[in-house]
């Protein structure tokens, strides 16, 4: 399946990274950057970071908006550190990106393969951006699918999970859209946690790919711990390109979801009921087993 990531690693997103790449059965078209996790620049970095790791540096690629539609950038550098990628040391890679921003390579791609999907791994200000730019692709997408949200609490606030509070209009616009969606947000993602058993299997493996795999989760799990207190931590992202790959691992259910745009402490929330008309389909239960077969089976392909 073809498909156009949207990221701000972050090292759940580098694991999303490092699926899209070993993937047998997704054809990946295309990268840009948003500020979320770190600045930019750095998730910038990041990206291009690991894609020459995974020997795809030839991809298109190209640098996000700098900041939200309208809100002051956020990052969460405690989650993530000040690299936005601490534990792994890259080699010195060239930075290289397209001549024109995130939201001009979305619509380039969309336009030259209708029918993709897009999957945004971080707050979606570069998707807005472009479907307000040019709404002739709207049609042309086959589905959004994002790592955002929750149908219970948030964990930035208590009412909102981070890639929607850090640009909710532009979440917003992408739930306005028309365009098919697809959430895993933190009701399910949360239940995935790189535990200790999850560790020993990676380590196991002994591959380039397992290698970062471990490096960046003990940091990783470090830093929730300290933050958000909790044991382990949530391997977010990749549910995305898992629920791609293989649709026995979530279960989606049919759902209206609303965006919280206010300036209260609400602000970022998604408001998930079952009355019509429905808009999403909305991760509600996740099968770990199944999920960490796909995580170890593409870290043995990354030799």
């Amino acid at each position: 399946m073809k498909i156009l990531l949207d990221c701000d690693p972050g090292h759940d997103d580098a694991i999303a990274i490092l699926l899209c790449c070993y993937s047998k059965k997704i054809d990946l078209l295309a990268v840009t950057t948003s500020s979320g996790n770190q600045t930019i620049e750095k998730t910038t970095r990041n990206a291009r970071n690991m894609l020459n790791f995974c020997h795809k540096g030839n991809i298109p690629f190209a640098k996000g908006n700098s900041s939200p539609l309208i809100r002051p950038v956020q990052v969460c550098a405690e989650v993530h550190g000040e690299s936005g990628l601490d534990g792994y040391e890259f080699p010195s890679y060239a930075i290289n990106t397209l001549p024109y921003p995130a939201s001009e390579l979305i619509i380039r791609t969309v336009k030259a393969n209708p029918g993709l999907t897009i999957v945004t791994t971080g707050p979606m200000t570069n998707l807005a951006i472009a479907l307000k730019a040019n709404p002739s692709i709207i049609p042309l997408i086959k589905e959004i699918v994002l790592m955002g949200g929750s149908t219970g609490e948030g964990n930035i606030t208590k009412a909102a999970e981070f890639n929607i509070l850090v640009d909710p209009e532009a979440a917003d616009i992408c739930f306005k859209s028309g365009i098919p969606l697809r959430m895993l947000g933190l009701n399910v993602t949360r239940k995935i946690l790189v535990n200790n058993h999850v560790m020993e299997e990676a380590r196991k493996i002994n591959t380039r790919g397992s290698d970062l795999f471990v490096k960046l989760m003990e940091v990783f799990n470090k830093n929730q711990r300290e933050f958000f207190g909790l044991p382990a931590g949530p391997l977010h992202d990749p549910a995305t390109i898992i629920s791609l790959i293989n649709p026995n691992v979530f279960k989606f259910e049919k759902m209206n979801v609303r965006i919280d745009t206010s300036f209260s402490e609400l602000a970022g929330k998604t408001y998930c009921s079952q009355s019509e008309p429905y808009n999403c389909l909305v991760a509600t239960e996740v099968n770990l087993e199944e999920y960490w077969s796909e995580i170890y089976k593409h870290l043995r392909r990354c030799i």
